[in-house]
């Protein structure tokens, strides 16, 4: 069982391990104008792709529906507009890949285009930029769909002004939540060092700071730093990789059997959590984590490792985070929420380091440790519920589980929970932890209940309305359609489309709680709001909306300008609040206006 166990926690480090190491498949060159540009003109231009060898990419248009084609999509600033652009004849060649003919590139092809500036462009240079999306395969298999970013800068003949700014894109950092979920990591990270994986390293990993510096004050804190540095590294690497493969998991979420694949691993992990079975490391990979080096190097490399010899404790905390950074999809957000996971197992190293002579006072490895560990298995429950969001029936049942759970905990770790300590301070923690599980059950539990009985008021208010005639204020949507892009066209109007299946998460949050505010409603009526369900992917019309808009997860939100083309720096995917989206929506009306 024990080895079973830890074959359970090596194989997710090891398949992210695998993913990291993923080839750089597809190389993109910018081939700017052979002159400098000029305002009030157009110029060709090229995209040299190459193709590492023993792999293809699919041709733009695919000869079976479930292949991703190539695309390409340029990031326009102000006054740049990118026409004509052609793809080069595809190659249809019969791979052992597939019984059918395939449509393919491979080696080295050239995408061309034209790139016009407006006649007052002003601009002394601007970066021709934008990605290249591709599904890469080998003779045997495809591997996910990918993109690759190009920008080369090119001058323009008579510019005065500065560089074109391109539009203003959304900061992934927006909103509160976001910044309780920081909050939440950085304090996760820091109850992290309570665990018995952890906490009796701390005075042995202070202790060898001091021998590597000869007693030093400078030295010690040096080391402890160089240590922070190291765990930084490891876990930020691993948010990178996770945030990498998002747009694979985000399309896997549409599907139950992977949420409940999920939320099953979760409950797994939470069992080690309860102490019903231990999880341990092999033991050739805590001897490498464990082996002694001198130095900065040797501290850099205890830090770099120590996510080995603690992964019992906090593995699971940690798969957890990267499934939601994998939700996600964002680099940026995946790099930071694990840098701030990493400060917060860090701290207590730092604050000792600085105060070394503090190390006698702090208490003493024990039974409590276990406490604590069983509060992390109770998080893992909450969030095995929160994947089954969309599974639920309702959104009351979701709730109350999740209200059922923080009950349940606060009752166990105040009252069931055999673990004792001499002292008072022990059993006041004990007391206050339970009751912030109460009270959070509390508010879980009433929020539920409101909101329910808030929905079943509008639908009596709504069928007393449809019976007397009246009109409701609700967002116009429209079911998607070429005709109606086309009457958007001709009417110089604005575009909203929502992308959403019928298992998405996030799609019935904003159903609740943005589309539904009366704000929100007033802002939609300056757009044609369509909607299109994606539910059924193997439906051909509904594949190639995904190529064409390069749909990676749901909800995708995506604005389409006057004149057709999308507002790419407004594109929004997953949820976002009110306060927010209604940011969003006024500035894709004036796109130009800072």
């Amino acid at each position: 069982m024990k080895r079973l166990c830890s074959a359970l926690v090596l194989l997710p480090l090891l398949a992210l391990f695998a993913l990291g190491q993923n080839p750089e498949i597809v190389t993109v060159k910018v081939v700017p104008p052979a002159a400098p540009l000029k305002a009030g003109r157009s110029a060709p231009i090229a995209l040299e792709l190459t193709i590492k060898s023993t792999y293809h990419i699919n041709a733009e248009q695919p000869l079976e529906d479930f292949l991703v084609g190539t695309t390409v999509d340029f990031k326009a600033p102000s006054g740049v507009v990118y026409k004509k652009i052609a793809f080069p004849p595809a190659e249809v060649r019969k791979l052992d890949l597939s019984p059918n003919p395939m449509a393919i590139y491979e080696g080295t092809l050239k995408i061309t285009a034209e790139v016009a500036l407006a006649p007052d462009f002003k601009a002394a240079e601007f970066a021709i930029e934008g990605s290249i999306g591709y599904q890469a395969c080998d003779n045997s298999m495809c591997l996910p769909p990918a993109e690759v970013k190009f920008s080369r800068k090119v001058t323009v003949a008579g510019g005065t002004g500065v560089a074109a700014p391109a539009a203003p894109s959304a900061s992934p950092f927006g909103g509160k939540g976001l910044l309780l979920t920081f909050l939440f990591v950085f304090l996760g990270g820091l109850a992290l060092n309570l665990t018995p994986c952890i906490y009796p390293l701390i005075p042995i990993t202070i202790s060898y700071f001091g021998g590597q510096a000869e007693g030093k004050k400078g030295g010690v804190v040096a080391h402890a730093v160089i240590y922070v540095l190291g765990m930084a590294a490891t876990y930020s690497a691993l948010g990178v990789i996770a945030a990498f493969t998002g747009s694979l998991f985000g399309m896997a979420l549409q599907y139950p059997p992977v949420l409940i694949g999920i939320a099953l691993i979760m409950v797994v992990l939470a069992l080690s959590m309860f102490d019903v079975y231990e999880l341990r490391m092999p033991a050739f990979l805590n001897k490498f984590a464990g082996g002694s080096q001198k130095g900065y190097f040797g501290t850099f490399f205890m830090g770099l490792t120590v996510g080995i010899i603690a992964a019992p404790c906090i593995g699971p905390f940690v798969l957890g985070l990267l499934t939601y950074v994998g939700n996600k999809g964002n680099v940026v957000l995946g790099f930071s929420l694990f840098f701030v996971l990493a400060l917060g197992l860090g701290v207590p190293f730092l604050i000792l380091g600085i105060f070394s002579g503090s190390l006698a006072k702090i208490p003493r490895s024990g039974a409590w440790m276990v406490w604590v560990r069983t509060i992390f298995g109770f998080i893992l429950v909450g969030m095995a519920i929160y994947f089954l969001k969309s599974l639920f029936p309702n959104p009351l049942l979701y709730d109350l589980s999740l209200a059922l759970t923080m009950l349940l905990a606060g009752i166990y770790m105040v009252w069931i929970e055999p673990t004792k300590t001499p002292g008072k301070v022990f059993p006041f923690v004990r007391n206050v932890i339970g009751v912030v599980f109460f009270v959070l059950a509390l508010l879980t539990a009433s929020g539920g209940i409101r909101g329910y009985l808030d929905e079943q008021v509008n639908v009596r208010i709504q069928g007393m309305g449809a019976a007397g005639g009246a009109k409701l204020e609700a967002i116009a949507w429209t079911p998607y359609s070429e005709e109606k892009l086309a009457a958007a066209a001709r009417e110089g109007k604005t575009v909203f489309i929502d992308f959403f299946t019928d298992w998405c998460i996030a799609c019935k949050e904003m159903d609740r709680d943005t589309f539904s505010q009366p704000e929100v409603v007033a802002a939609s009526r300056e757009f044609v709001m369509l909607r299109s369900n994606l539910t059924t992917d193997k439906d051909p019309v509904i594949k190639e909306l995904y190529r064409r808009y390069q749909v990676r997860g749901v909800p995708t939100y995506v604005i389409l300008g006057p004149d057709g083309k999308e507002l790419s720096d407004f594109r929004l995917v997953g949820f976002e609040p009110k306060k927010d989206f209604l940011v969003r929506l006024k500035k894709a009306l004036d796109p130009g206006k800072k």
